[in-house]
């Protein structure tokens, strides 16, 4: 349930602050084409995500796949954002149909840590400086939502990645996800000495 309320916070603010929108012309609008970028991108990412999760299982790395499994939901809450603010402003956006590869759990955490790191250092600064601009103030937010949450995938990928190079235990995982997943972990918390993954569900019902 929680997942469909930070689902839907995004088109709530929409209708509550449509009135804030600058009248720009859409052929004008460089961050229509951001948003559209950045929709591609996130459906892209919440696709190839869940199937690296899938992956990961069939390693036998489940706490990985968990990983991989809430950042698919994070990123399908990102392009939904983003299609919400495009479709205020008057813009339909055509179907993606995403294209990627599946490697090794530990070249698909790579991946990723690529992906995320690029939208952190580049692509959404750069989108929210141009949405700015042109004083699209809900692009400026859905943008700038992401940004945050990306950057603590980043940091949870590359921690994973590190465990699992040097062949240590991903314990860590429940604890960290927490804070950025809170809907995901349920039950008591382990002691300091033990990290452990059963407290992490994807059932958001």
């Amino acid at each position: 349930m929680k997942t469909k309320i930070f689902g839907t916070l995004l088109i709530i603010i929409v209708s509550a602050l449509s009135f804030n929108f600058t009248v720009i012309s859409k052929s004008d609008s460089k961050t229509v084409e951001n948003l559209k970028a950045a929709i591609i991108g996130e459906t892209t990412a919440s696709a190839k995500y869940l199937a690296y999760s899938k992956k990961a299982k069939e390693e036998g790395l489940d706490k990985i796949a968990k990983l991989f499994e809430a950042t698919s939901k994070s990123e399908g809450i990102h392009a939904n954002n983003h299609k919400a603010v495009l479709e205020q402003m008057g813009v339909k956006m055509d179907e993606v149909k995403p294209k990627y590869e599946v490697k090794s759990t530990k070249e698909n955490l790579e991946d990723a840590i690529g992906g995320e790191s690029y939208e952190v250092s580049s692509m959404y600064p750069d989108f929210i400086k141009v949405a700015k601009e042109e004083n699209v103030t809900l692009a400026v937010i859905s943008f700038n939502y992401a940004y945050q949450t990306e950057k603590n995938h980043n940091e949870l990928y590359k921690n994973a990645l590190d465990k699992l190079n040097n062949k240590q235990d991903i314990g860590f995982i429940a604890h960290e996800v927490q804070n950025v997943f809170p809907f995901l972990v349920h039950g008591e918390k382990d002691g300091e000495n033990y990290h452990g993954h059963a407290h992490i569900s994807c059932q958001t019902d």
